[in-house]
């Protein structure tokens, strides 16, 4: 699902870039409060488009989340540096 909130992330942001270029493009021309509205609504679309990049999947795996599987939580927890591997711990005893 990250490819989904990606493109809907660069959709908001081409969203903004499109209001805000031709607001000062050529809206500003025919009506300088309506060139201003669109800024404003430019303004508020990065905050949301951020939010909705960075929203937890159901299917995302967190650093905090057990899994359930007692080897793929091992795994995690060695790749996290939250327990040691049965190799290094028989290189200590050397």
């Amino acid at each position: 699902m990250l490819a989904r909130r990606r493109k809907v992330y660069f959709w908001m942001m081409g969203g903004c870039l499109v209001l805000f270029v031709s607001a000062w493009a050529f809206v500003r021309l025919w009506s300088v409060p309506a060139a201003v509205a669109m800024c404003f609504v430019a303004m508020v679309i990065p905050p949301i488009a951020a939010m909705v990049a960075n929203r937890r999947g159901p299917e995302d795996r967190w650093w905090d989340d057990p899994t359930g599987d007692p080897q793929s939580d091992a795994w995690w927890e060695e790749l996290d540096g939250k327990r040691r591997r049965p190799d290094d711990e028989r290189r200590d005893e050397r």
